[in-house]
């Protein structure tokens, strides 16, 4: 088990924060609507570009802790999960890059 997820099966032992998944999935849609929020105030409701505000990066560990409990709570190494998910995303980008056409939009002869 990786170090977060260890942090995070500790700490919610010590709070007695166990649920079951369903009850676990509402509080990860929770918190990703609190990062929804946050981006929405920081924007003026998308008229301003994005720039991270303090309340930004609470609102991400808050979204990455449910998410991380959510695994522990279901038996998933989520650390390795992860690792695995960015191989295979990247392993997609290479095949996408090179599947690419490198030719010129137009004809140049």
């Amino acid at each position: 088990m990786g170090a977060v997820q260890e942090a995070v099966a500790r700490s919610s032992d010590a709070a007695d924060l166990h649920g079951t998944v369903p009850a676990l999935m509402l509080e990860a849609q929770t918190a990703i609507g609190k990062l929804a929020a946050t981006v929405s105030s920081a924007t003026e409701r998308g008229r301003r570009p994005f720039r991270p505000t303090p309340e930004w990066a609470s609102a991400l560990g808050e979204a990455a802790y449910s998410l991380y409990l959510l695994a522990d709570q279901s038996g998933v190494e989520l650390d390795e999960v992860v690792h695995l998910t960015a191989r295979l995303v990247e392993a997609r980008g290479r095949q996408a890059h090179a599947a690419e056409d490198n030719t010129w939009l137009f004809d140049t002869k």
